[in-house]
């Protein structure tokens, strides 16, 4: 079957550090393999420039200057659902720009970022929007953010837990939005791996992992692992130059920015992490041992504590918890049993197939011609008078 014949999806991403858009960028493989046309909207598009800037760099600034005002926000976005109200009413201007991002035949909307939901949500319960809206929940806490009326059905992964208890959720369990590269770096020799990137042959190494901001106490936990005995520690800062420079006096092993992200977790014995997000969810697919250490604020906090509830991760509290963790050589890695779970992108198919998504779709291309076929006749309803009266003279 044609990607014609199966029709279109709309995944909504933002480019927010790295994790939405890596998820995103994999359910749009996924879905295109199955024959989907897939059209990518970043959701800070959306947004006027100024409101577009505060969400990714003033977002940044408190993370890397102030976490203590990011956990704070966490902490009351998660209590009340006044705060979410809020928010959700702030962005009602920029629905109709969300439904222009939305062509004709589209059969399903799914974004991976949870202030989409606060606006694709209330179009979607309006009518503005006629075809479902699915969310993949990227993280181990289905936060109020992601919470909206309007959503459909929301993709969270294994233990994933409401932050608090709100409206009856269409959830599914579904496994990781992680590259099948992760597993298929298993068939990479670890000697060939640590060639590659120049690591040492032999002795253990602890990956410290920043994300693509390269924020938390990521000099401290450096200098935490490199005093382990027997370990030696590479870091990725992510594009984040001025952190890589300065951790060169605690290890030389300090890279930035990594594309071939599975072959560097091959060529490790364990990473070292403190999000709970997409490089967690990489290593454990990978087979690595997993260890949290000085957790970021708001979310990092609070899916280190899930993922060490149910034995995902270890939980090191303290530098020497962590050295007694890391000097441990049966460290062992465990998925729980995540990529055993429904495929996202397999669930979105599904859902796109149903005959109110199909007949939804066929609705919204018939009313996009009529639209269009108005616009034209305004158009010419507005020239025309000027044409013949040019004409007179």
């Amino acid at each position: 079957m044609t990607a014609e014949h199966r029709g279109r999806i709309v995944v909504v991403s933002a480019d927010v550090g790295a994790g939405h858009d890596t998820a995103a960028a994999e359910l749009t493989r996924r879905l295109a393999d199955q024959g989907f046309v897939v059209d990518r909207v970043n959701f800070l598009d959306l947004l006027p420039r100024p409101v577009r800037w505060m969400c990714r760099e003033a977002y940044r600034g408190v993370l890397r200057w102030a976490p203590w005002g990011y956990d704070a926000l966490f902490a009351v976005t998660g209590r009340s659902r006044l705060v979410v109200a809020v928010l959700r009413g702030a962005l009602t201007p920029l629905r109709g720009r969300a439904r222009r991002a939305v062509p004709p035949r589209t059969r399903a909307v799914v974004t991976t970022y949870p202030f989409a939901n606060q606006l694709f949500g209330p179009l979607r319960r309006s009518g503005g929007l006629a075809v479902p809206l699915v969310t993949y929940v990227t993280d181990f806490v289905i936060h109020p953010t992601w919470v909206a009326p309007g959503v459909d059905v929301y993709c969270a992964l294994r233990h994933a837990r409401p932050r608090t208890a709100g409206p009856d959720l269409d959830v599914r369990t579904v496994q990781p939005l992680v590259s099948i590269a992760f597993q298929a770096a298993t068939g990479t020799s670890r000697s060939e791996a640590r060639r590659r990137f120049g690591l040492p042959e032999r002795g253990r190494l602890a990956l410290v992992v920043a994300g693509a901001w390269g924020v938390g106490d990521i000099e401290a936990t450096v200098a935490d692992v490199g005093a382990v005995e027997g370990v030696r520690t590479v870091v990725v800062c992510g594009r984040n130059e001025t952190l890589r420079q300065r951790l060169r006096r605690f290890t030389q092993h300090a890279l930035g920015w990594v594309d071939d992200m599975p072959t560097l977790m091959r060529a490790v014995d364990v990473v070292v992490e403190n999000a709970g997000g997409l490089t967690c969810q990489e290593a454990l697919s990978c087979g690595l041992p997993v260890v949290t250490y000085r957790p970021i604020p708001g979310h990092g906090r609070a899916n280190a504590a899930i993922l060490a509830e149910v034995g995902l991760t270890r939980l090191a509290p303290s530098a020497d918890h962590l050295r007694r963790v890391l000097s441990t050589s049966g460290l062992e890695s465990a998925d729980g049993g995540m990529t055993r779970c429904a495929d996202p992108a397999g669930l979105v198919a599904e859902v796109a197939a149903r005959p109110s998504a199909v007949a939804a779709s066929e609705a919204y291309r018939r009313r996009s011609v009529l639209d269009a076929v108005g616009e034209a006749v305004a158009v010419l309803a507005t020239v025309l008078p000027s044409i013949r009266w040019t004409g007179r003279r």
